[in-house]
């Protein structure tokens, strides 16, 4: 109850009281002037003076236990008052120290990173990394401490420095990475990445590391183990990883334009509408890989292993794929211009509107290979391997198929003019019409299917 009601409660009391102490007085007159009344009036008029006392007397006796419970209840609003007021500040003094206790751990761990010691080094970073948890303002300034203690400690070697067996990864480096990796997006400051340009991983353990969106431009994370890694929307332009893990990744949107991923083991991984412009992917492992509307123009995939591969709309323009294995990937409506797949295997593979004008697929093997209504202008398949091959609707204009084998290839509708036939093998190809070829003086040996209609 406030003090307000309770002095309008206490002046009630008094009204009550001094009422209760004229009436005695009030009564006195009032019955001295009654012996002249008869018995019956003096009667009634003496139970109602004294009924009327009671009456008051019994008010007065509720207000006086009414102002008693309302100064008690008021005593106890005051102390309730100040015991929060206290609590208040028990829990201010409390945060305060536990402020100062985090300050003095922080200051403690920054100094021991700095030690000679690699063991204390590694303490301080775990360190670092319960205070981060338990000051969610020191987070992201811890991130920074220990991205800046890779990159200055784990700095990438000059080439003539390195030798030909890669060194281990410090553990006090792998501390800090193991830190960084476990971190949560969501705690990142806007607009600020994780830094780990020029930073030497090499070897590290970064198994399942969440690296999304981090800065590891020119990075060197060659045999590193990155499987199942988060690298969505990270920027690697530059990073060497030949030789890396990066089995299930995740390089959703990723950019590692020149990137060296030479002998890297991307099976699984998803990596659509990465940019992989000029990256070099000679010898690395890409089954099942999934580069769907990823940027490849000018990479280099000598020699590299994409069966079952998703490049569904990627762009190969003028890639390398010579000698690639690419049997039963997907190329649909892939642009391949002028990409070199000399050599290469694409048994099986769809290539179904995919765009191959003035590609290189001399000696390239495509048994039972999808190519209806697939680009194939100026396409050079001298010596390729087209068995049962479909080429319906297929654009071949000026197309070299010299000593190539159609044999059983269904070429409904298939654009031939002015192709080079030049001992290409037409034996038991389906769909086949005079009228769909121009020959050139040139088309020598050239084996037609036997009753192929005008």
């Amino acid at each position: 109850m406030s003090a307000k009601k309770t002095d309008v409660l206490k002046n009630w009391l008094i009204v009550v009281a001094l009422t209760s102490i004229l009436s005695p007085i009030v009564f006195f007159f009032t019955f001295s002037k009654m012996e002249e009344w008869s018995n019956q009036p003096k009667i009634e008029n003496r139970t109602q003076v004294f009924s009327t006392t009671a009456t008051l007397l019994l008010g007065l006796a509720v207000m006086i236990h009414a102002y008693v419970a309302a100064k008690r209840a008021q005593a106890l609003e005051e102390s309730a008052i100040a015991a929060h007021k206290s609590n208040e500040i028990a829990i201010k003094n409390v945060r305060i120290a536990q402020e100062r206790l985090i300050t003095e751990r922080f200051m403690t761990a920054i100094t021991q990173l700095g030690h000679e010691s690699a063991a204390t080094r590694t303490g301080a970073i775990y360190s670092l990394e319960r205070i981060a948890q338990d000051s969610p303002q020191q987070y992201w300034t811890i991130m920074e401490i220990l991205t800046a203690f890779v990159r200055e400690n784990a700095a990438g070697k000059p080439q003539n420095e390195q030798t030909q067996e890669t060194a281990r990864t410090p553990t006090d480096i792998q501390a800090a990475l193991n830190v960084i990796a476990r971190r949560q997006i969501q705690k990142d400051q806007p607009n600020q990445k994780i830094d780990l340009r020029y930073a030497d991983m090499s070897t590290a353990d970064l198994h399942k590391a969440n690296f999304q969106q981090a800065d590891l431009r020119g990075a060197n994370l060659c045999q590193a183990n990155l499987q199942g890694a988060n690298l969505c929307e990270a920027n690697l332009e530059g990073a060497k990883l030949s030789g890396s893990i990066l089995y299930e990744a995740n390089l959703q949107s990723t950019n590692l334009t020149d990137a060296n991923l030479s002998g890297a083991n991307l099976n699984c991984a998803q990596a659509s509408g990465a940019n992989l412009r000029a990256a070099n992917l000679t010898g690395a492992s890409l089954r099942g890989v999934n580069l769907r509307r990823a940027n490849l123009y000018k990479a280099n995939l000598q020699g590299s292993n994409l069966k079952a591969a998703n490049l569904q709309e990627a762009k190969l323009f003028l890639a390398n794929l010579q000698g690639a294995k690419l049997g039963k990937a997907n190329l649909q409506g892939t642009g391949l211009i002028g990409a070199n797949l000399q050599q290469a295997n694409l048994n099986g593979a769809n290539l179904q509107q995919a765009n191959l004008n003035a590609a290189k697929l001399q000696n390239t093997e495509m048994f039972f290979a999808n190519f209806s209504e697939a680009s194939l202008r100026e396409t050079d398949l001298c010596g390729a391997n087209l068995m049962g091959t479909n080429l319906q609707m297929a654009i071949l204009h000026e197309a070299n198929l010299c000593g190539a084998n159609l044999m059983g290839a269904n070429l409904n509708m298939t654009n031939l003019s002015h192709v080079k036939l030049e001992g290409a093998i037409l034996t038991g190809a389906k769909n086949l019409k005079l009228h769909q070829v121009t020959f050139t003086q040139d088309d020598v040996g050239t084996h037609l299917t036997d009753n192929v209609p005008s």
